[in-house]
């Protein structure tokens, strides 16, 4: 087989990745290539629902050595003859979740300058299984630690919350100590509302390590106590990428699907989209919580997220975003 033959019309590309991957998300096959690798959409997704198969199912499948060097060599042909955003959410499908994202913070730190703001949307709202898995992805990519790649990228308390959360210590159980509720809430306003400067290792102490119930539990009773909601008196009292990153903490802990509607409403509010965070976001919440994100954005912004990606965005670009949110509702 050579690639010549197997990419040679869409309908043998179209019948290889049926019969090979028989319940291939559609949204991986969107870009099968014709003739000259001219894209097409092949499949249709159903609307009002997720694809049946996932990414990490069909790659399970793609263990085979021989389709594995196909998908491969699908990734060097389209990096080849794609360019610009259409490329990059194509590539990143291409992708399991988890080496998605070592790879999207494998840009943000490298070179010149860093992308603070996906080093926090991922590391904040990733689970204790998935931070590890991204660990052993970058550690195996990229010969380095992933660890040692943000603390070479960033400094001072900001680089001591992301390496907290690196090291996916979180309680991830559903107990809810009561009385240590209320005293994390105390010690979190005594940390910052009830002195003059902020102690800000009480608060990385708390929201880094505690699970998502005692969490709630103690935002509750932080409210009780200094009358004000904890974000709020985060603004107040932090900074900078320091307050990005503890408000990205606290909201993910409230309501992590409302956390990334936040984040997609902003992407393209305005003039002007970053695509940056709009691509990374659809890419890697698609199979995940995309129904959870457009309900929630709905709720808060009273539109439609489609409605949104398709007055922002236009050509393949568009539409292969458009398949991603799954319809209009």
């Amino acid at each position: 087989r050579t690639e010549k033959a197997l990419y040679s019309s869409g309908k043998e590309a179209s019948h290889f990745i049926k019969s090979t991957l028989p319940d291939m998300n559609p949204l991986l096959t969107y870009f099968i290539m014709k003739n000259s690798l001219n894209v097409l959409h092949i499949f249709d997704s159903t609307p009002n629902r997720l694809p049946s198969a996932t990414r990490i199912e069909c790659f399970t499948i793609s263990l085979n050595p021989s389709v594995s060097v196909c998908l491969q060599d699908l990734a060097d042909d389209l990096s080849s003859e794609l360019s610009g955003n259409f490329e990059k959410v194509v590539l990143g499908l291409l992708m399991l979740v988890p080496v998605y994202d070592a790879y999207e913070l494998r840009n943000a730190i490298k070179g010149a300058g860093t992308e603070e703001a996906c080093l926090i949307d991922i590391l904040a709202s990733r689970t204790n299984a998935e931070i590890r898995t991204i660990n052993a992805f970058y550690k195996k990519e990229y010969e380095k630690d992933l660890e040692d790649a943000v603390c070479g990228d960033t400094s001072g308390m900001f680089q001591r919350v992301l390496v907290s959360l690196l090291t996916a210590g979180r309680d991830e159980s559903n107990t809810v100590d009561e009385a240590q509720a209320v005293q994390d809430a105390k010690d979190i306003y005594e940390a910052g509302e009830a002195r003059w400067g902020t102690d800000e290792v009480k608060f990385l102490t708390v929201l880094c390590v505690r699970n998502q119930n005692h969490l709630q539990r103690v935002f509750k009773e932080y409210q009780k106590i200094s009358g004000r909601d904890i974000e709020e008196s985060i603004k107040r009292e932090m900074s900078g990428c320091l307050e990005d990153v503890f408000l990205a903490i606290v909201k993910c802990m409230k309501n992590k699907p409302a956390f990334f509607a936040e984040r997609l409403y902003k992407s393209m509010k305005g003039l002007g989209t970053t695509d940056s965070v709009l691509i990374r976001i659809m890419v890697s919440r698609a199979e995940i919580d995309m129904l959870d994100i457009k309900a929630e954005f709905l709720k808060m912004y009273g539109k439609t997220l489609y409605s949104f990606i398709k007055g922002d965005t236009s050509g393949d670009y568009r539409k292969i975003l458009l398949e991603l949110c799954g319809g209009e509702q």
